[in-house]
C-alpha cells in the first residue's frame, strides 16, 4: 500500500524545500489533539494545555478536526510565505467551496468524500450527504459542518481568529527557533538535490519516500492506496519538529501536492518499511513458527534441535525458519556444520512500536 507521486511534466525547479509557518502551527495543534501520537512531546503539550484561555482551548476543541485524524489541505500550504499572517491571507483567498469540501473531508473522516461536481453548500443532496457522513463521525462534527455548510464566511473568519489566537498564545514566541532550524535544513535539503539529484534528496528526508525505477515518481511508504500527479505546478517538502512519526501528504485533486516531514533528530528512528511489518506480522500468524519462537527466545537452537522438540521434520522446521529470517526476527551463527538460530530480541520487541508507526505514518 502505498502513495505514489508522478512527476512527470515537473520541471526539476518545481520540486522545492520551503518552511511554513501555518503547516508548523498545523503540526502543534495536531500534538494537543493527539498527545497519544506523540509521546516524546508530552512535556511541551502539558505545558501548552495548561497555559491556554478556556475560551482557546473551547476553539481549538470545536475545530479539531482540521487537524486532529488528518490535516486539511488548506493547512499545508504548496507555496510558503515569511510570516503565519500572509499565509492566512493566502488561505482566505480560496473560495468556500473549495475551502468547505477540505474542512469535510478531515471532518467525515474520509478522503474518498466526493459530490460529484456537486457543491454541499449549494445542493440539497450534496448537503444532506456531508452532514450525513458527519453524524456518523459523532455529534460535534455534526454540529460544526452543520455551521461550516450554514454560514461559511462565519465559521472561516472564526477558524481564522482562533489560529490567530494561537499564534498569541504559544506559537509566535517558539517560531522564530523553530525558523531557524527548519531554514538549515531546508538549504540542506535544496543544495543536496541540486548537486546530487532527487534520489539523494529524498534518502535524506527520510526512508519512508523513495523515486521510483523510472525517476518520474516518488512512492511514499503510507497505508493508502493513491496516486497524484504534480504537473508543471511541482512539489513542495516541509520540514517539521512537530510531526515525527507522520509523513503528511496533501494529494488531494485541485491542490498541489505538499509532503511535510519530521525532520530527523536523536531518538527518532528509521521507520521500517510497511512490507517488513507485514512479514513479521505473517511470521507469528502461524501456530508452528510461534511455537519455535517460544524456544528460540530462550536461546540458540539448530534446525536438528526444534525438529526433535516439537516433533516435526527438519523440512518443516527449515521453511518456518526460512519464513521468521525473511521477516529479519532470526539471527544465526555457525558453529562448525551446525548453523544456531536465536530470535532477534529487539526486533521482535519492536514489533509493537514498528506497527504503530506504520499505521500513523
Amino acid at each position: 500500500m502505498t502513495l505514489r507521486i508522478d512527476l512527470t511534466g515537473t520541471p526539476g525547479g518545481r520540486i522545492r524545500f520551503a518552511a511554513s509557518p501555518l503547516a508548523e502551527l498545523s503540526a502543534m495543534l495536531h500534538v494537543l489533539a493527539a498527545p497519544g501520537h506523540h509521546p516524546q512531546l508530552a512535556g511541551w503539550t502539558a505545558g501548552v494545555r495548561a497555559a491556554l484561555r478556556p475560551e482557546l482551548a473551547e476553539r481549538l476543541h470545536e475545530a479539531e478536526f482540521l487537524w486532529r485524524s488528518s490535516r486539511a489541505d488548506f493547512l499545508v500550504p504548496a507555496r510558503p510565505r515569511v510570516t503565519l499572517a500572509a499565509e492566512l491571507d493566502e488561505v482566505d483567498l480560496i473560495d468556500d467551496d473549495r475551502y468547505a469540501h477540505s474542512a469535510l473531508v478531515t471532518t467525515c473522516g474520509s478522503n474518498r468524500l466526493h459530490f460529484a461536481g456537486r457543491s454541499p453548500l449549494r445542493d440539497p443532496e450534496a448537503r444532506a450527504d456531508a452532514l450525513d457522513r458527519a453524524q456518523a463521525r459523532g455529534t460535534a462534527q455534526e454540529a460544526f459542518a452543520e455551521r461550516l455548510l450554514t454560514d461559511p464566511a462565519a465559521v472561516r473568519a472564526r477558524i481564522r481568529e482562533t489560529l490567530e489566537q494561537c499564534g498569541e498564545a504559544f506559537f509566535d514566541a517558539a517560531w522564530p527557533g523553530i525558523a531557524v532550524r527548519l531554514a538549515q535544513d531546508v538549504r540542506d535539503k535544496n543544495e543536496l538535490l541540486r548537486r546530487q539529484g532527487l534520489d539523494a534528496a529524498m534518502a535524506a528526508v527520510t526512508g519512508a519516500i523513495t523515486v521510483g525505477p523510472d525517476g518520474r515518481s516518488l512512492v511514499l511508504d503510507k497505508l493508502q492506496d493513491n496516486a497524484t500527479e504534480t504537473g508543471p505546478a511541482g512539489l513542495t517538502f516541509l520540514p517539521t519538529l512537530f510531526g515525527h512519526p507522520h509523513l503528511v501528504a496533501v494529494h488531494a485533486p485541485g491542490w498541489q501536492p505538499v509532503v511535510q516531514y519530521p525532520l530527523a533528530e536523536a531518538g527518532h528512528a528509521e521507520p521500517v518499511p510497511l512490507e517488513t511489518v507485514r512479514l513479521r506480522l505473517d511470521a507469528f500468524a502461524h501456530p508452528v513458527r510461534l511455537r519455535l519462537v517460544r524456544t528460540l527466545a530462550r536461546g540458540p537452537h539448530t534446525t536438528g534441535e526444534l525438529a526433535r522438540a516439537w516433533e516435526l521434520t527438519d523440512p518443516e522446521v527449515s521453511r518456518h525458519l526460512a519464513v521468521l529470517r525473511r521477516a529479519g526476527l532470526l539471527t544465526a551463527r555457525r558453529q562448525g556444520r551446525y548453523v544456531h538460530y536465536s530470535l532477534d530480541l529487539a526486533a521482535t520487541a519492536a514489533i509493537g512500536s514498528d506497527l504503530l508507526a506504520a499505521v500513523l505514518r
